[in-house]
């Protein structure tokens, strides 16, 4: 299996900025995400940002980095543009391991890899089982359906499916989506060309875009637990609390 995972690293969070250089345990963030990515079948590991800061922190710990633009929105066009500065060949396949993801399993990393190649899209993605009725209806938890042949149906913060009693809810049916991507270099060269959809902008999630746009994205349930991304302090604690573990 040959892939390349490309992590994009932005400084500018709205949310919590600098998370990346926070310190967990003597280790900046970003350097457990890329010491994660690094114990998976990757042949090559690289970090995408638009800041010296991180880039400097980065081969600092021996990675190798590709300098983006500022004005990317989405990890998935700083990863477009990644690709095209670094000459990657359209047949190549390269997995998305998101900056702010400490906790992500190299085993995930692998088979979200894995099986982009085998089902022949142009993108793949993963999901876990939602545990909570807290987890359904928050907006921050966003949620995938898909189908018999484990393609995407929908993305949502809303909760989907939707019972229609509140009793009748079941979580077995339930997905949290992992923002966990593989993608074929061939769609990334043609991401920026598609523009944001209506349905990306109302819902804030760029994979929107990708449906809209009639392509397919192969969906599985993770092969191991992904841990919690770092998007507020809350999580920043809980991370920490986990990997003092």
């Amino acid at each position: 299996m040959d892939f390349s995972v490309i992590i994009p690293a932005r400084y500018a969070s709205s949310r919590l900025p600098a998370k990346l250089l926070e310190k967990i345990h003597g280790k900046t963030l970003i350097e457990h995400t890329y010491s994660n990515a690094v114990m998976s079948s990757a042949k090559r590991v690289i970090i995408a940002t638009d800041d010296e800061r991180i880039s400097k922190v980065a081969k600092d710990f021996g990675a190798e980095v590709c300098m983006t633009d500022s004005s990317h929105t989405s990890g998935t066009s700083r990863l477009s543009e990644a690709v095209t500065s670094l000459d990657f060949n359209e047949d190549e396949v390269v997995v998305n391991v998101q900056g702010d993801e400490p906790m992500m399993s190299p085993k995930a990393i692998n088979q979200v890899a894995s099986n982009l190649i085998k089902s022949g899209m142009s993108v793949a993605t993963l999901c876990e089982k939602i545990e909570s009725e807290e987890s359904y209806f928050d907006l921050n938890c966003v949620k995938v359906v898909y189908n018999s042949l484990g393609k995407a149906l929908y993305f949502s913060r809303s909760p989907i499916p939707a019972f229609r009693n509140r009793s009748e809810i079941n979580l077995d049916f339930c997905f949290r989506h992992v923002g966990l991507y593989a993608y074929r270099v061939s769609f990334l060269k043609q991401y920026l060309q598609m523009g944001k959809s209506e349905l990306e902008l109302a819902e804030k999630l760029e994979q929107l875009t990708i449906l809209n746009q009639g392509i397919d994205i192969n969906v599985d349930i993770s092969c191991a637990p992904t841990g919690y991304g770092v998007d507020t302090e809350f999580d920043l604690k809980k991370v920490k609390e986990e990997l003092k573990k």
